[in-house]
């Protein structure tokens, strides 16, 4: 099979490269491209489709999955989340803290990583939609969700979007699309992909996109928009997201109880979309290093906790969180001695604080031999021990510690978006929404909802999900100072474009701030 060289600076341009490389010479065999460079170095369209397609579904899953990255810029900049310095453990440079203190800069490991892979995607995804590729409308309508998924978050965290077309020649820079630019493209996909992509309701093939899919993402942007826009909410689109979310509700999807089953591989009504890709960070990068199951006997790593703060959004006693102590279910439970065992491995679910237990249900200690018990307070970012910050579970090692099935979308997170879009200006009656979800979840109704209420539903329902940074912004507190974090300015809404992306395209301009 013949190969094709490429200048790999070339190479990277093409791709909307947003690091500098050496001038060294990379051979790629037509299988592993998603696009073929004729004798002259044009673009041909892509040959094998569903490969493309299939490896940017993979590429995808894997940067869903990762701690870092796309995760850790939406959640651990959030109240939410924190990862805190431990000894020398979790130091890192400072990158971690640096997030939560909103202090991020152009050289960012993970605002450059993340950057470089949404763009990535867009690209690949565009070569499979150009007209030079022969496909049919359900190849072109999963590229097009895709690319609606990936341009979607760079216009949510940058504000702006190089693109470049396939044919176009590496010697042009990308154009640069502004914000509101980007929300039509996105906004163009999705009704593409809604009208062409499959109808499927809670199944195993949910890995890949579906029409509800493709309508919850839509109700997302429809959602956000007037924040990327800098208007008021529109009638209108707050009207469009809660007819998206009955047409969701229509296809089959649901509230479900039972809130921690839902973090299962089993099918359930609330899943729309959910990306094959390892669970085992969410478990165990909070976990102390004594807590372990039979499939990951080297215990957690003992880093990431939550916040004093956030765990006092939930109802129950404030300083433990045992069977009994008038607790919601999405906040869960500690085992103790009388009900640590096997169907549970001595890990409690939600948040965990104070004494924790093994599987026969004797108590834990840390390293040093003290009680392992988890404290509410942090002394800050840094001079931490062992034992110091709550720590969150929602998928459990019980059913598989390092299990292959993360949800991204969510029906209880549709369920609320159709509230808070009637809160902003649609038809309907937001209260008995909420108050709907909170009685699956065990929770107290609500008497009426205010913004605040909705915000406050949101964290409680969909915490370590990817959507705290979002929300907060969207209802303008994520400049406030809390915890360990002091007021930040807003021009901290969207992250810097990465050095070495300015350098290598002139057409992109540094956000404000930065």
């Amino acid at each position: 099979m013949k190969q094709i060289k490429m200048n790999l600076k070339i190479m990277a341009v093409a791709l909307l490269s947003m690091s500098i490389f050496s001038c060294t010479d990379l051979e790629v065999e037509e299988t592993d491209s998603a696009f073929e460079v004729d004798s002259e170095g044009g673009f041909s369209g892509v040959s094998d489709v569903d490969g493309a397609i299939n490896g940017l579904y993979g590429s995808v899953y894997g940067q869903i999955g990762n701690q870092a990255d796309l995760y850790a810029l939406n959640e651990v900049t959030s109240d939410e989340l924190l990862v805190p310095t431990r000894g020398t453990d979790w130091g890192d440079n400072g990158l971690w803290r640096d997030l939560h203190a909103q202090t991020y800069s152009p050289i960012h490991p993970f605002v450059l990583a993340v950057w470089n892979n949404l763009n990535q995607n867009v690209f690949t995804a565009t070569t499979i939609i150009d007209p030079l590729t022969t496909k049919s409308s359900a190849q072109e309508a999963d590229a097009r969700f895709l690319r609606a998924w990936s341009m979607f978050w760079i216009a949510d965290m940058y504000g702006q979007q190089p693109f470049r077309q396939p044919n176009e020649p590496p010697s042009v820079n990308p154009t640069v699309l502004s914000r509101a630019e980007s929300v039509d493209f996105i906004i163009e996909d999705l009704e593409f992909a809604i009208t062409n992509l499959p109808m499927r309701g809670p199944s195993a093939d949910n890995n890949r996109a579906n029409k509800s899919a493709a309508r919850y993402l839509l109700a997302k942007v429809l959602l956000n928009k007037n924040i990327y826009l800098e208007t008021s909410p529109d009638t209108a689109d707050m009207s469009r997201v809660v007819s998206l979310v009955d047409e969701i509700n229509s296809d089959g999807f649901d509230l479900q109880a039972g809130y921690f089953d839902i973090f299962k591989e089993d099918i359930d009504n609330e899943t729309i979309w959910f990306a094959q890709t390892g669970v085992g960070n969410r478990i165990w990068n909070g976990m102390h290093y004594f807590q372990n199951s039979p499939d990951n006997g080297g215990g957690g790593w003992n880093g990431w906790t939550t916040l004093a703060e956030f765990y006092d959004l939930f109802e129950g006693d404030p300083n433990i969180n045992v069977v009994g102590s008038g607790q919601e279910e999405r906040r869960g439970f500690v085992p103790d001695a009388t009900n640590a065992g096997p169907e549970n491995l001595g890990i409690g679910y939600g948040f965990l604080i104070g004494q924790q237990y093994d599987v026969d249900g004797s108590a834990l200690t840390d390293r040093p031999g003290n009680p392992l018990v988890f404290t509410k307070e942090l002394p800050g970012l840094v001079g931490n021990n062992e034992v110091t910050g709550i720590r969150t579970i929602k998928y459990h090692p019980v059913n598989g510690a390092f299990a292959n099935h993360e949800i991204v979308f969510r029906y209880s997170d549709a369920h609320l978006m159709k509230a808070e879009a009637i809160l902003r200006g649609a038809s309907g009656d937001a209260t008995a929404l909420v108050n709907e979800l909170r009685l699956i979840r065990g929770a107290t109704p609500l008497g009426t909802v205010t913004e605040q209420d909705m915000l406050d539903e949101r964290g409680r329902e969909l915490y370590k999900e990817f959507w705290r940074r979002q929300d907060l912004i969207r209802f303008g507190k994520y400049n406030d100072a809390w915890g360990l974090k002091d007021a930040s300015d807003p021009s901290v809404n969207v992250f810097p474009i990465p050095a070495t992306a300015i350098l290598s395209n002139p057409n992109l301009s540094q956000n404000t701030g930065y």
